[in-house]
């Protein structure tokens, strides 16, 4: 096995380091596998002496921190093979979404990645997985092929829709509760090229761009990914100069048709600062949201929607604009369409009933935790009465139950499946109904 880094040393620093440093994993030992041999090997002393295990790719989404237990860093394990001819690739563990990207894209096909091309792929497929084109082709989980996970007893298994489909069910949408996944296999979709970007507006004119995203919404084809972020972008050159120490909406969107006519609302409702709107290859996709890539300080959570009625939309609005009491950032995405339907192989995925997702997240560098809590409850409490449920990714941090992630029928399957896999509780808790 690969060495087993402690506290006291020189490496363990860099290596339980995560892109979130708002919260960071304490663990007794951290383990930096290069393949499934060490993952075996790590889950098989951790239950000999009684440790907890955690898992830890890029360390993007950390909400289970390891206190104490075994981390299991997988960035080494980095391969990815593409079977152009089956349209398929099969993805280590460690491996971030623009490496298949990368490796997708000679053969004019792409993954469904999200907005953030350095997420690692594994952890964000076994949560559901909510990609750029999610309304045209569904949840990333449901074109999860095969998986090759590590089980509490240290034993490598092979599950797909033939072998073990319960397991396979439950590990797609159940994130990592059930063991480590060292490797996927997943679809990959005809894409090259996709019509999409990005669409800024001054804040004085919310009003006006949020209904005009409602509207669009409502009528958007299946090919239309669209969402609406809200945030105050710093005065550093890191940004865009216009955007420098500006309060703005961000209206982003991706499809693989032509959308000009269905935006051109949006266009119409105020004018805009800046227009990032083109044709690009979709190797370029991860410019559509030109997320941070430096690691930084963050807590946010997120609640899915049956509805985004204009009264949600005014709560938002306020409670998350110039005036909030601590920065926040704002994130509504548009679901439906192929997202709400059932994979041909059914996963634990939930609440498909869901319309949209509201993400808000904060800064941890210039606010206190306790505050940004207060801030962020003060929201989802006003969204209340449109919230469905809460998912699995998007949770940044130690944060709150604010609906649940599973129906209770799944629930009680993730429950059976729990005592079969893992009855002494190695991986980290299951998500209540």
């Amino acid at each position: 096995m690969t060495d087993m880094l402690r506290p006291s040393d020189e490496g363990y620093e860099p290596e339980r380091r995560g892109f979130q440093t708002g919260f960071q994993h304490s663990p007794a030992v951290i383990v930096g596998a290069v393949d499934e041999h060490d993952v075996c090997a790590a889950v098989a002393h951790a239950a000999d002496a009684g440790l907890g295990v955690s898992v830890q790719a890029t360390g993007h989404g950390t909400s289970g921190l390891n206190d104490g237990g075994v981390l299991i860093s997988t960035r080494r394990m980095d391969g990815v093979q593409v079977f152009p001819a089956r349209q398929e690739a099969r993805i280590e563990a460690g491996v971030q979404w623009r490496q298949v990207i990368a490796a997708a894209a000679p053969h004019g096909l792409a993954p469904l990645s999200g907005s953030s091309p350095t997420v690692g792929a594994v952890g964000y497929a076994l949560g559901g997985g909510l990609g750029l084109l999610g309304r045209e082709f569904g949840f990333a989980a449901d074109h999860v092929l095969s998986l090759d996970v590590v089980t509490a007893d240290g034993k490598l298994r092979s599950v797909d829709a033939s072998n073990d489909p319960e397991l396979f069910w439950g590990l797609r949408g159940g994130r990592d509760h059930l063991g480590v996944v060292t490797s996927m296999t997943i679809r990959l979709f005809p894409v090259e090229r996709i019509h999409g970007g990005g669409l800024f507006f001054d804040v004085s004119h919310a009003r006006e761009v949020i209904s005009a995203f409602r509207d669009l919404t409502a009528q958007a084809p299946e090919t239309l990914t669209a969402s609406l972020g809200m945030v105050r972008y710093p005065p550093v050159a890191l940004f865009p100069e216009p955007l420098r120490d500006r309060h703005v909406l961000h209206f982003r969107f991706a499809s693989t048709s032509e959308p000009e006519r269905l935006i051109a609302p949006v266009r119409a409702a105020a004018p805009a600062i800046l227009d990032q709107v083109r044709d690009m290859p979709f190797t370029e996709s991860g410019s559509v949201y030109n997320d941070p890539e430096f690691p930084h300080s963050y807590y946010g959570n997120n609640v899915l929607l049956s509805s985004f009625p204009a009264e949600a939309a005014d709560a938002v609005r306020r409670l998350c604009g110039p005036a909030a009491p601590v920065p926040v950032i704002l994130d509504v995405r548009h679901l439906g369409g192929a997202l709400s339907r059932p994979p041909a192989e059914p996963n634990c995925v939930g609440h498909r009933e869901a319309q949209y997702i509201v993400r808000v997240l904060s800064p941890l560098a210039t606010a206190e935790l306790a505050d940004v809590r207060r801030v962020h409850r003060r929201i989802f409490s006003a969204l209340a009465e449109w919230t469905v449920g809460q998912a699995p990714n998007f949770r940044y941090g130690p944060v709150e139950e604010l609906g649940p992630v599973y129906d209770e029928p799944s629930s009680a399957r993730l429950r059976a499946l729990k005592e079969q896999h893992d009855p002494s509780g190695l991986f980290r808790a299951l998500p209540e109904a």
